[in-house]
């Protein structure tokens, strides 16, 4: 499954929840992260965010596009359905 993540760097504490955009059902799922964006280590820190929110190990999240922007797009390798139903859930917290 493919998921564009909005990476929130700087924050005081890693959250996974919320969305960013036009409000179209296709947002961008917001990950805020501690780490500065220096040398990739926001969207390391995003990447295993993103693993922990939906319980698979961080080999199976990978970055496709976007190193440099705090818009990323990554691949969430799992069972769809249940990736589905967190992404909609994550989507909707805060």
């Amino acid at each position: 499954m493919r998921v564009w993540i909005r990476v929130k760097p700087g924050a005081s504490r890693t959250s996974v929840g919320g969305s960013y955009g036009a409000g179209d059902g296709d947002d961008a799922l917001v990950v805020a992260v501690p780490a500065r964006a220096v040398d990739g280590r926001a969207t390391e820190a995003a990447l295993a965010a993103v693993a922990a929110a939906f319980g698979v190990r961080p080999r199976h999240v990978r970055l496709v596009s976007g190193a440099t922007s705090r818009n990323k797009l990554i691949e969430i390798d799992g069972d769809p359905a249940e990736l589905a139903a967190r992404l909609a859930a994550l989507r909707t917290s805060s």
